[in-house]
């Protein structure tokens, strides 16, 4: 069972590597943070603490400096929220403007323009389904996915999958929501350290965020290509892939009609195999709320990295005829500067020089008789 598997990773990563030799070496980490705006961050806190996300830190602006930072002319309250002890991805941080610009892109149809999802592992995905179905007959704006299986690896392709001879894959589903939107994936027959840790205090026995996705238009190589460029993120592939119906997974999960289909492109970092990046752009028309993804509306409005070399990111971001704003002390006193990229996506870049969760940097694959 094992030799197919290693045989498609050896050669995966030949190629993420062949196309990765002359990316800046950037220090860059995964996804540090999403960060999400609202009106009542206790409800949000107390939310994300059923995922095992407890507060860390707190700290506030004025409109001044939040008009240079983030170019919002408001007051803003943010807190830091951390799933146990990853502190090197996976973050989340909640936004309070005093003035929001919006309602942000709010409660709408999978593959909307302007969406993101955020990413977690879980050991019990069919629980989570029960309780969003409750809330959804409740009359909260929620959306559950029916989960679905698959081998999206196809590590058993050419074997008969039998009682004794178990199917390994990954059950997943997508939780469409007002203020958040979640995917939720869950194993079987296998694990892979360091992508995606469940603690103990997690009731709905879930991880950080490992991943997350966004939905963006425009030609997707030209404008995701700053990842790589100016961020020094390895992709995926040279070029972009094409998803569609004939997929169980995507088609399931984007609720994909038939005949539909999207362009899909990934990256991750050098430094972390966790907090990795998945663009999908749409090849049909699909409604557009990317107007209200900006800093300052509600909603998942922002995203960060960070990197022990700020000021050479500062400089290739802007090599890229990219606007950002000046290196200044963001509301946590770190030093930060703020962009939107070509794809609409918007994020921060913060100056660390390590984390005190060493990342995981190398793929590795155990397998489980489960």
């Amino acid at each position: 069972m094992k030799k197919p598997l290693l045989i498609y990773f050896i050669i995966s990563q030949f190629l993420v590597c062949s196309f990765a030799q002359s990316l800046p070496e950037t220090g860059i980490s995964g996804v540090y943070e999403a960060m999400v705006a609202t009106k009542d961050p206790q409800y949000v806190i107390r939310y994300f603490g059923e995922f095992g996300y407890t507060l860390r830190d707190s700290a506030a602006y004025t409109a001044a400096q939040a008009k240079e930072l983030y170019g919002v002319d408001s007051k803003l309250t943010a807190y830091r929220l951390q799933n146990g002890a990853i502190d090197a991805h996976g973050l989340l941080r909640v936004l309070v403007w005093e003035k929001p610009l919006g309602e942000g892109v709010g409660y709408v149809q999978p593959e909307t323009i302007g969406q993101r999802m955020a990413v977690m592992l879980t050991n019990d995905i069919v629980r989570l389904m029960d309780v969003y179905k409750i809330e959804r007959q409740n009359g909260e704006k929620w959306l559950p996915i029916e989960p679905i299986f698959d081998d999206p690896l196809k590590i058993k392709a050419n074997q008969k999958v039998t009682f004794f001879n178990r199917p390994v894959g990954v059950r997943e589903t997508a939780v469409y929501g007002d203020f958040f939107t979640h995917v939720f994936f869950q194993r079987y027959g296998y694990t892979i350290n360091g992508y995606g840790t469940i603690t103990a205090n997690a009731p709905l026995q879930t991880s950080e965020f490992t991943h997350h996705d966004f939905v963006i238009k425009g030609d997707i190589d030209l404008v995701t290509k700053y990842y790589s460029e100016a961020l020094g993120m390895k992709p995926e592939q040279k070029e972009h892939s094409i998803d569609g119906d004939w997929l169980k997974g995507p088609k399931q999960v984007f609720q994909m009609p038939d005949g539909y289909s999207h362009d899909y492109r990934g990256f991750v970092s050098p430094n972390n195999i966790c907090g990795k990046l998945k663009f999908f752009a749409p090849r049909a028309p699909k409604p557009d709320r990317s107007a209200h993804q900006r800093i300052g509306e509600l909603g998942m409005t922002l995203h960060s990295f960070w990197t022990p070399k700020l000021q050479m990111v500062h400089e290739l971001v802007q090599k890229q005829g990219i606007k950002t704003s000046k290196i200044v002390k963001n509301e946590f006193g770190e030093n930060s500067f703020v962009f939107v990229g070509p794809d609409g996506v918007a994020w921060q870049i913060i100056e660390r020089k390590e984390s005190q969760h060493k990342p995981t940097t190398k793929l590795e694959f155990t397998f489980l008789k489960n």
